[in-house]
């Protein structure tokens, strides 16, 4: 097996062989003539003797002979050139780094075994010549490239569960979420997670507050991008078209397996007057499609698995797991067993969710602490220097806010900042000094730093409303947890 040249054992090489200039003598010369040697000689030489003169010398003295030719053939100098190149080869370092150092004989033990240089002065000379390629190499690193050794992330969304993406932004601390929540409650009334969910309801969708965690992962799918008024009737349409479930383990449910089983076209029809009826309708089938398999694949490793193996999750879940495969009704509730980091990564991964989704299913069915950032949310942490303006995107603003904001807190001012950036005059999207009620101030005006489009035009007037095609929301960005 050939020896493996490594950086280190290059750098301590090429410290031998610097130090060998000391000792090693100049080779003598080879008594071989070549072309060359013979050019120069002949220069030099002033008893050269041209060919006629020699062959006069010749005839003059009978009893001296001509030295003897002694040229290689052309077929030994090739061999010779083949041979020098392959043994070149073969000790050629590695990424085109030229030969590996020859060490002499003489360099590498001396009389008694030892070697002739000093080991702490080769070894600090082998650590300088190291130093200075590693330098060099990372001198010549492309500015995107990643260093090895460095860890990619592995959550999905790029999140960064307990760590900010900014820890050097101290804000928000405690003592000022604390007095945001104070300043807003006085407005919009104090807001406190309720301790049971409430029924299902078949008119209002909502942003997940209810008990099935399915229901709440499509009810607030269909709320993204549109109105409260528009997704209640994308989830009605559903409901007629397919039904609930009026007994068994789903009871209360829409039969989601009926929806599975459904051809694209028919569930396009029921949800098309939610707007975005072509996307949501694609994700809900493919999402429908997913849990069934999961529902069918947990089932197998609950009864197939090792009985004295510790299962993830408990007696009951597995139960519960079981009897829905059996009676092929659709189901996500094993998540209640999972902590909201589980169950955020177990989310995601359904077409059409991203962390905002999630994260409100995570915190109104699952009634963990999650702190949801939509774009009213988005837009007044900004404003408020909660999050740093020029760098946070939704994604990484809720990575940070989920670890400055207590836990505490986390739904009240979810739910005020919604209740705020829908109807404080100065607060909503694209307003400005001249926007109607501009006038009356804002309880946080004192702490905010308004940025982005303003409206500088005349005051809004009370219009009558026009029938519109699709109501969107009214910052045109998504509004499912607005509602």
């Amino acid at each position: 097996m050939e020896r493996r040249i490594t950086r280190s054992l290059a750098a301590k090489e090429a410290a031998l062989l610097a130090t060998s200039t000391l000792d090693v003598k100049p080779e003598t010369p080879n008594h071989t003539s070549t072309p060359a040697n013979n050019k120069r000689k002949r220069k030099s030489n002033p008893n050269n003797v041209s060919s006629k003169n020699r062959k006069s010398l010749s005839e003059s003295t009978p009893n001296v002979r001509p030295a003897p030719k002694n040229p290689k053939s052309k077929k030994q100098k090739t061999q010779k050139k083949q041979a020098l190149l392959k043994s070149n080869t073969a000790d050629e370092l590695p990424h085109n780094l030229g030969l590996a150092p020859v060490i002499p004989s003489s360099l590498k033990e001396g009389p008694e075994g030892k070697p002739h240089v000093k080991e702490e002065k080769l070894d600090q000379l082998a650590k300088d010549i190291k130093e200075t390629v590693d330098k060099a190499t990372e001198t010549l690193q492309e500015p995107g490239e990643e260093k090895k050794g460095r860890k990619k992330n592995s959550h999905p969304y790029g999140l960064t569960p307990g760590y900010s993406p900014f820890p050097d932004w101290v804000h928000p601390t405690v003592e000022e979420c604390e007095e945001v929540n104070k300043l807003l409650s006085s407005v919009h009334g104090e807001i406190t997670p309720p301790k049971t969910i409430p029924e299902p309801s078949l008119t209002v969708t909502g942003c997940g507050e209810v008990p099935s965690v399915l229901d709440a992962l499509i009810r607030t799918l269909l709320s993204g991008a549109t109105t409260g008024k528009n997704s209640a009737m994308a989830f009605n349409g559903l409901v007629q078209k397919f039904g609930i479930l009026e007994e068994g383990i789903g009871k209360g449910s829409v039969n989601w397996d009926a929806v599975r089983q459904a051809s694209l076209k028919d569930v396009f029809e029921a949800i098309k007057s939610g707007g975005l009826a072509d996307i949501k309708s694609k994700h809900l089938k493919a999402i429908l499609d997913m849990v069934y398999e999961d529902n069918q694949n947990r089932k197998k490793t609950i009864l197939e698995g090792p009985k004295n193996e510790q299962s993830p999750l408990p007696k009951d879940t597995q139960e519960y797991s079981i009897s829905c495969a059996n009676q092929n009704v659709l189901s996500l509730n094993h998540l209640h067993s999972l902590s909201a980091e589980q169950a955020m990564i177990e989310l995601v991964k359904y077409p059409g969710i991203g962390p905002k989704t999630a994260a409100c299913v995570i915190l109104f069915c699952l009634q963990r602490p999650c702190f949801a950032v939509d774009t009213h949310v988005f837009r007044i942490c900004k404003w408020l220097g909660w999050i740093p303006g020029n760098k946070a995107t939704e994604v990484t603003a809720f990575s940070h806010l989920e670890v400055r904001i207590p836990d505490h807190l986390k739904y009240s001012l979810h739910q005020l900042f919604i209740l705020h950036g829908k109807s404080c005059p100065r607060c909503r999207a694209i307003t400005g000094p001249n926007t109607e009620g501009w006038e009356d101030g804002c309880v946080i005006d004192h702490l905010v730093t308004r940025s982005g489009k303003r409206k500088n035009g005349a005051k809004r007037q009370n219009k009558v409303k026009k029938p519109k095609k699709e109501e969107t929301g009214e910052d045109g960005g998504e509004t499912g947890e607005d509602s």
